[in-house]
C-alpha cells in the first residue's frame, strides 16, 4: 500500500520526515509537536492519496485529479500530504458528480455539523446555510432557546420543518440542520431531495464538548443542574435512545471513531474538522457510487 502511495506521488516508500523538517522555511509546519504533525500526515496520505477504488463510470475522470495533485508535489510548491490539499482534492473529485444537489449535514448536538459545514461548503464552492439560524431570523432574532421557553418544541419543530421544505428547493448549499432534524419523516422527504451526511459522534465526546461550552444555548440540556459533564452524558444518552435509528437513514455515515482508528489516533478529539470534512466527501462519492451502481442494468456490469 505504501509502495502504491509513493509511486502516484513519485516519492519513495520510505521518507524521512526528519529531513523533510530541515528543508522547509521555519514556520511552515502549522503545529508545534513534530512527531503529531508526522503522524497526521502519514495517516491522511495512506487513508486519502491511494489509487481511487472507483467504478468504471468514475474512474477515468478522477484520475485527472491524482495527476494534478502529482504535478503539484513534484513541482515542490505545496507541504505533501497536507490536510487542506487533499480536502480540496477531494472535493474537487465529489462535484462534478453531484449536479448540483445539496447537503445536509445531520448528527447529535455539538457533533459538529457547522463546523464541518462550513469547510464543505468552501472546498465545493456552495453556499452554507444553519437551519437553526434561518428558524431564528424567521422569528425576528428569537433565539432557539427562547423559542423553546416560550413556544415549545412542538412550535420549533414546525418551524424547522418549515426551513427544510425551503432549502429542499434550492441547489448547491451545504445545511447544518438541529440534532432534532432527524426526528420527523416529512424532514427526510426533504433533505433527500440532496444529500444526508450522519456525522457520528460518540456520547461521552459529546459531553465533553458541552461541558466545555456550557448548556445554555441547548434548551434540551438546560435545565439539568449537577457536574456539567455528567448532566450532559446523561440526557445526551436519553436523546440518543429516541433519535439513534432515525440518524440511519442518512445517505452516509461519518464515523469519527472510525476516522481515528484509521489514523491511528487515541481519542476522536485528536481529529480536526478537516479531517471529518475529508472522510464525509469519501462516504459522499461511496454514496453516489453506489447510486450508480443500482442504476447499471446487470447485463451492463
Amino acid at each position: 500500500m505504501e509502495a502504491a502511495i509513493a509511486q502516484r506521488f513519485q516519492y519513495p516508500s520510505w521518507v524521512d520526515w526528519r529531513e523533510f523538517e530541515r528543508k522547509l522555511p521555519r514556520g511552515s509546519l502549522r503545529y508545534p509537536q513534530r512527531a503529531k504533525e508526522e503522524k497526521r500526515f502519514r495517516g491522511l496520505a495512506l487513508a486519502h492519496l491511494q489509487p481511487e477504488r472507483r467504478n468504471r463510470s468514475l474512474s477515468s475522470e478522477l484520475s485527472c485529479s491524482a495527476d494534478n495533485s502529482s504535478a503539484l508535489l513534484e513541482a515542490g510548491s505545496v507541504y505533501p500530504f497536507d490536510e487542506d490539499l487533499i480536502l480540496k482534492r477531494k472535493a474537487e473529485e465529489v462535484k462534478p458528480y453531484l449536479n448540483g444537489r445539496s447537503m445536509y449535514l445531520v448528527g447529535m448536538m455539538g457533533s459538529g455539523k457547522t463546523t464541518v459545514g462550513k469547510l464543505m461548503s468552501k472546498a465545493l464552492g456552495y453556499s452554507f446555510l444553519d437551519c437553526d439560524t434561518l428558524i431564528e431570523e424567521a422569528m425576528n432574532g428569537t433565539s432557539v432557546a427562547e423559542i423553546f421557553e416560550h413556544h415549545g418544541e412542538g412550535f420549533f419543530r414546525g418551524k424547522e420543518t418549515d426551513a427544510l421544505k425551503k432549502l429542499s428547493s434550492m441547489y448547491q448549499v451545504v445545511v447544518s440542520t438541529g440534532g432534532g432534524a432527524v426526528i420527523r419523516p416529512i424532514n427526510w422527504k426533504y433533505m433527500h431531495k440532496g444529500i444526508s451526511i450522519w456525522l457520528d459522534v460518540p456520547l461521552e465526546a459529546l459531553a465533553h464538548r458541552i461541558a466545555a461550552v456550557g448548556t445554555n444555548s441547548r434548551p434540551l440540556l438546560h435545565d439539568e443542574s449537577g457536574d456539567a459533564y455528567t448532566v450532559a452524558l446523561k440526557r445526551l444518552s436519553t436523546i440518543w435512545d429516541e433519535r439513534s435509528e432515525a440518524y440511519t437513514n442518512a445517505n452516509a455515515r461519518v464515523s469519527l471513531e472510525n476516522i481515528a482508528v484509521k489514523r491511528g489516533y487515541k481519542d476522536v478529539s485528536d481529529l480536526t474538522p478537516t479531517e471529518i470534512a475529508i472522510e464525509a466527501f469519501e462516504q459522499v462519492l461511496s454514496f453516489i457510487e453506489n447510486e450508480e451502481t443500482m442504476e447499471i442494468p446487470d447485463g451492463d456490469l
